[in-house]
């Protein structure tokens, strides 16, 4: 290489790398949005939420979801004057554990985890499974939850995430 050569290569890479700077400091990431902003703020950096829901007090609790390929939901709470409180991520094991069969609806879980990544029947069961991509002590799962006719959840089950990929090798 010439040296003129190598001082555009060395430019181009320069100019690649402040590109992804500015790229990267254009996204929103959850967790780095501080208590105190105002919702106005979180909904420019962060687009409309999922799901929208009261808390007690006149709060409100914004939900947004990284699914289907994405293994995250975010609750952004807000009081009653519309500034964040907190920022938290609810998809694991333990939030889906908390859901109470034969009494909690598709809404009380929609409110929390929003949409599932995957809706899906099988024949053992009358009524609908929605499926959580999740991330559990560092393995991929799924957190499988039941809901019969009436759309009342029955139960939750968990299963390592399988991929289409050849085992033969």
């Amino acid at each position: 290489m010439t040296s003129l050569s190598i001082h555009r290569y060395s430019t181009t890479r320069w100019a690649m790398a402040l590109v992804c700077v500015a790229a990267l400091a254009g996204c929103a990431v959850p967790e780095w949005q501080k208590p105190g902003t105002p919702a106005s703020q979180i909904q420019q950096d962060m687009g409309a939420p999922q799901v929208r829901s009261t808390l007690p007090e006149g709060g409100e609790r914004w939900v947004y979801s990284r699914q289907p390929m994405g293994q995250q939901v975010y609750h952004f709470d807000f009081d009653s004057n519309k500034r964040l409180l907190s920022v938290r991520q609810v998809l694991e094991a333990s939030e889906f554990n908390r859901l109470r069969p034969g009494v909690d609806t598709r809404d009380s879980v929609y409110q929390i985890f929003g949409k599932p990544a995957l809706v899906e029947r099988v024949a053992s069961f009358k009524g609908d499974i929605w499926t959580y991509r999740i991330y559990e002590n560092g393995s991929n799962r799924q957190a499988h939850v039941f809901l019969d006719p009436q759309y009342v959840v029955q139960r939750i089950m968990f299963t390592d995430e399988r991929y289409r990929d050849d085992d033969r090798f």
